[in-house]
């Protein structure tokens, strides 16, 4: 017989994403700093998008793989947590050992070791971050989705925030932000991945400590699961056969705005830094270009502050209007943030592109899932949250092969991939119509 699933009080809610924080401070330092590392390791700008391919493959093949086993586990610490706290553990190790690549090059060229510790890092992410959207559909009601998902994007966004700025920071405290002679990657840069990692270990252990998940009895009567019943083994093949409608069709609104996203991440520092900056990617050492480094830091984290701060609104406005008005809305308004880059070369208009990109960051962070976590049997929720993330991963991958291409084609104007980016954004937001 199936059970009420119990109200959880707002603080229960957070803790259960807490952790959330510090991945997402560890996920921006990646994110703002990963061009800027391996352009100074060597990698020319045409071949950046390549190198961030290791981010979605290690996506697409982990987290299917995490969320079919956290389904299947249990253990005295839970189903999800387990995961969390592994993933978190390999993901803080991979954030010393990437801005040091340099000082192993008696073993493998450094920016082939950068690239190894950025597939090794995103592989470590994939592992903490798939539990934590199956868990939050684990234990909160259909009536607390929207709260459980939208506190979730506060602290992926409050998180943005810090590991954004950490750079820009560290040197206002007085942190070198160029190289030391001889050396390929600035100070500020090393060590706020050191701070990353710290924060990153410490939150993911506060959800861990703080969160009990449903036992097994419990948590069928919770979701009308038949314990009794005889288990039968249903094949990848078949999961993928079964997919509802509704997540085919949010994985068509997903490809277009992580590919937007994508060219986001890799381009804008180069983007900017031409654009603004007027100084090309290739002098990747120069003050200039890591003056735009830490600029695109403060940006990405005026971006996830605007986030943040909608975030704390959304969940009332798509009980209101629905989450699917609010998504819609949300990418379109994203969508002219990235168009507008292109047209900007003064560096503080940039903060009011991010208005737009926030505000559709944080409705990518919560309303799919939202959305998802409706309509999935709670037996198969781990391995369909896996699987939908390969809505996030392939249009990455797709993104990072044509990236080249693409770039060759706009004249190897960095700014233009903005521009790129922002069409990919009005076409995720006019998808989401085709969502019912």
């Amino acid at each position: 017989m199936k059970l009420k699933m119990p109200k959880l009080s707002f603080w229960q809610v957070f803790n259960i994403s807490f952790g959330f924080l510090g991945v997402q401070i560890g996920y921006s330092l990646q994110s703002g700093n990963t061009s800027r590392i391996l352009s100074a390791l060597g990698a020319n700008v045409e071949h950046l998008s390549y190198f961030w391919l290791a981010a979605p493959v290690a996506g697409l093949i982990v987290q299917p793989i995490v969320g079919l086993s956290s389904d299947k586990l249990w253990t005295r610490m839970g189903r999800r947590v387990p995961f969390i706290l592994l993933g978190a553990i390999i993901s803080a190790l991979a954030m010393f050992f990437m801005p040091n690549s340099e000082h192993f090059a008696s073993f493998i060229y450094p920016v082939l070791f950068g690239a190894f510790m950025l597939l090794f890092m995103d592989t470590a992410f994939n592992i903490t971050m798939q539990p934590f959207r199956a868990l939050v559909g684990d234990m909160v009601s259909e009536e607390q989705l929207n709260l459980g998902y939208s506190i979730q994007s506060f602290l992926i966004n409050v998180g943005a925030v810090i590991g954004s700025l950490l750079p820009f920071i560290l040197n206002w405290t007085g942190v070198a932000n160029v190289p030391e002679a001889g050396q390929k990657v600035a100070p500020t840069v090393i060590w706020s991945f050191y701070f990353g990692g710290g924060c990153l270990l410490l939150s993911v252990l506060w959800t861990a400590f703080t969160t009990k998940e449903y036992p097994p009895q419990e948590y069928a009567q919770y979701h009308d699961l038949d314990n009794n019943k005889p288990k039968i083994k249903t094949s990848f093949l078949q999961l993928l056969k079964e997919t509802p409608p509704t997540m085919i069709r949010l994985g068509i609104v997903q490809f277009f705005s992580w590919f937007a996203l994508f060219m986001m991440w890799v381009y804008t520092t180069s983007g900017i830094a031409g654009n603004v900056w007027h100084t090309a990617a290739t002098d990747s050492t120069s003050a200039a270009f890591n003056e735009a480094g830490n600029w695109v830091g403060v940006i990405f984290a005026a971006y996830s502050l605007f986030a943040a701060i909608y975030a704390m609104f959304m969940t009332k406005l798509a009980n209101r209007f629905g989450r699917k008005s609010v998504y819609m809305w949300s990418l379109i308004l994203g969508g002219l943030g990235l168009l507008s880059m292109v047209f900007i070369h003064d560096k503080h208009l940039l903060l009011i592109s991010m208005i737009g990109i926030g505000i559709a960051w944080a409705a990518i962070l919560a309303m799919p899932y939202a959305i998802l976590s409706a309509v999935l049997p709670a037996d198969k929720m781990g391995v369909y949250m896996g699987i939908f993330n390969a809505t996030i991963t392939i249009p990455q991958i797709a993104a990072g092969i044509l990236g080249g291409a693409i770039l060759s084609l706009v004249g190897g104007e960095a700014v233009i991939m903005l521009g790129v980016a922002g069409v990919s954004m009005l076409l995720a937001g006019f998808s989401v119509r085709f969502v019912k």
